[in-house]
């Protein structure tokens, strides 16, 4: 396993970050949120008052930022400048915004760059929206979860304080057509990927499935 790549793709609220990291636990690997990358710029981004409208103003400034990235499943860490981000890039302002800062080539060449250097010692369980089309194509278990939008706005609305299901399953729907329609590596499941729906499925199944799948392919 100390070799292993697994990339764990699909929408938000499909239990990517729980069963990756639950995975990663289980046998030992390393575990990278790709998403918590491109929050953390987009954080960076917010507290310099960039216009996140104007494409060009993201781009010139898209190198700025320098990220530092844990990557132990009990306690994955993201620092931005050297200042703890863990819990600034979980803002609803942050997550309103990153689909327009992800949207933006050149912060998405960096950040794939990044996470191919972080992936490169394998033993790793990475999560995102374009891993096995993208950041890790050659990654031998590619997984793709997904779940009915009820469940994913259900859950949603459970990690987060003063929202409603209805909120979160309209934020939801606007950010998956942000990320399926960008020009650039839209959310998109890999051909060779193993779609996985955990609408009716706990955590302890999801990882329990996810562990079959890759003793299968491995």
């Amino acid at each position: 396993m100390t070799g292993l790549v697994v990339a764990m793709d699909g929408p938000s609220g499909s239990g990517k970050s729980s069963a990756s990291r639950g995975v990663a636990r289980a046998l030992g690997l390393r575990y990278l949120d790709t998403g918590a990358m491109y929050r953390a710029i987009t954080w960076w981004m917010l507290q310099r008052d960039v216009d996140l409208s104007d494409q060009e103003a993201i781009a010139a400034r898209a190198l700025e930022a320098v990220l530092t990235i844990g990557t132990d499943p009990d306690a994955p860490s993201v620092a931005v400048d050297g200042t703890d981000a863990a819990g600034p890039i979980r803002t609803a302002e942050v997550t309103a915004a990153v689909s327009a800062v992800s949207a933006v080539p050149e912060v998405r060449r960096r950040l794939v760059a990044e996470q191919r250097e972080i992936i490169g010692a394998g033993g790793i369980v990475v999560e995102g929206r374009d891993i096995g089309t993208v950041v890790a194509p050659d990654a031998p278990v590619k997984i793709y979860l997904t779940a009915s939008a009820d469940a994913r706005a259900l859950r949603r609305t459970a990690e987060l304080a003063g929202t409603t299901v209805q909120a979160q399953k309209a934020a939801m729907a606007r950010r998956d057509s942000l990320d399926s329609t960008r020009k650039a590596d839209p959310l998109a499941m890999a051909a060779d990927a193993v779609e996985l729906d955990t609408t009716a499925l706990n955590l302890d199944e999801v990882v329990a499935e996810i562990l079959r799948l890759i003793k299968e392919k491995t």
